[in-house]
């Protein structure tokens, strides 16, 4: 009898030299933050990609974190966010004491609205938060044309998106910083793991001395000062060089895993076309200005009940899939700033109907044949 399938939404794989990496981090000696590998991952970002600095972090929520710390968010203030995104995106703000202003997405590439923008910057915005949904670039000119005229910063929360382009520049280097996320679903992972991007030079110190625990210890250590002292507000925000030694064998594969990954999103995009067409199933967006960042594949379906009775269905078939983001306006903390039902249709609607498709650096051919192969017998 054969065993039962098993295709997981997310599975982690080895991809490089990762465990060759973690034994030669040992026998460096040094485990803490900024060890070799830390700086190795640092180096490759900011060749890569062209950033002022980069300063790997426990977790994309801790770049986020460090974000409000820089921009000097207060009590008072308004953060605008899209509404369709992870809870660590609104609460890094929201520790700081910013009041939360939402904004809905578009119903194609589920990116904010730029159109929605303007509007809603007040005397108190302090930020825009563009998230890259998928990886796919939110619409960054007119976004920078808005709030340049209106003197607001941009930070980019960039956890679906390294080394994908908007017009042909990097995501995560149009704001002034940038987040990246290196967890386990993310396609370079440590586990837990993130980035801080900063692109303007003025944060870069003070940036430093906050992932320090408030201490000048970075200067100490390029022989600046000769001690270290509490000099700002803070935490510890360094990674081990162990998470680090396993994301750099990540990163030496990039060119591999990308190319895997858009060898799944085709294959996705072609196998499913036809049949999505035929059924009233929404596809990706991806606009032809953007190169995105083969992150994940995800369909909307006509209605909740029919995206509930279909991630059942892949169940019972062995095949693992996920629903995504809940609009924040409608959780408990969304109401308790003043939120309710209707204030943003567009994100409970494609909350209501998003389906993910298993896609991870070790799917393999067969099994994604195997996705579509249910997908195309489904009856809606």
């Amino acid at each position: 009898m054969n065993a039962p399938i098993r295709i997981d939404f997310n599975r982690p794989v080895l991809v490089g030299k990762e465990m060759e990496y973690i034994a030669e981090a040992v026998q460096n000696g040094h485990l803490s933050g900024d060890g070799p590998f830390t700086k190795k991952c640092n180096a490759v970002f900011e060749e890569e990609l062209g950033v002022r600095k980069a300063l790997l972090t426990t977790s994309c929520t801790h770049a986020l974190e460090m974000m409000a710390i820089l921009l000097d968010i207060q009590p008072g203030d308004e953060v605008i966010i899209p509404d369709f995104t992870f809870v660590s995106t609104v609460n890094a703000f929201v520790l700081r004491g910013a009041r939360p202003v939402f904004i809905d997405v578009h119903p194609d590439t589920l990116n904010l609205d730029e159109n929605q923008l303007e509007p809603l910057i007040t005397p108190h915005t302090k930020a825009v938060v563009p998230v890259h949904y998928a990886g796919v670039g939110c619409e960054m000119d007119a976004i920078l044309e808005v709030t340049n005229r209106c003197g607001v910063r941009v930070v980019e929360d960039n956890a679906h998106g390294l080394f994908a382009t908007y017009k042909g520049k990097y995501l995560g280097t149009f704001g002034a910083m940038a987040a990246q996320s290196f967890h386990e679903t993310k396609n370079f992972s440590c586990g837990e793991g993130g980035a801080l991007l900063i692109n303007d030079p003025a944060l870069v110190e003070r940036a430093e001395i906050i992932r320090e625990k408030g201490t000048n210890r970075s200067r100490f250590f390029r022989g600046q000062v000769d001690k270290y002292s509490w000099v700002d507000i803070g935490s510890s925000y360094l990674p081990s060089d162990l998470l680090a030694a396993f994301l750099y064998g990540q990163l030496e594969q990039r060119v591999r895993i990308q190319g895997h990954r858009q060898a799944l999103w085709q294959t996705y995009q072609a196998g499913l076309q036809d049949w999505a067409a035929r059924k009233g199933v929404q596809l990706p967006t991806v606009p032809v200005h953007t190169e995105q960042a083969y992150h994940m594949f995800y369909m909307l379906l006509p209605d909740l009940e029919t995206r509930q009775r279909l991630i059942l269905y892949l169940r019972e078939r062995g095949i693992y899939s996920v629903f995504h983001y809940l609009p924040l306006h409608l959780s408990d903390m969304g109401r308790r700033f003043g939120y309710g039902a209707g204030d943003y249709p567009v994100t409970e609607r494609v909350s209501d109907r998003l389906i993910r498709l298993p896609f991870h650096n070790g799917l393999s051919h067969n099994d994604q044949e195997q996705v579509i192969e249910a997908l195309l017998n489904f009856d809606i």
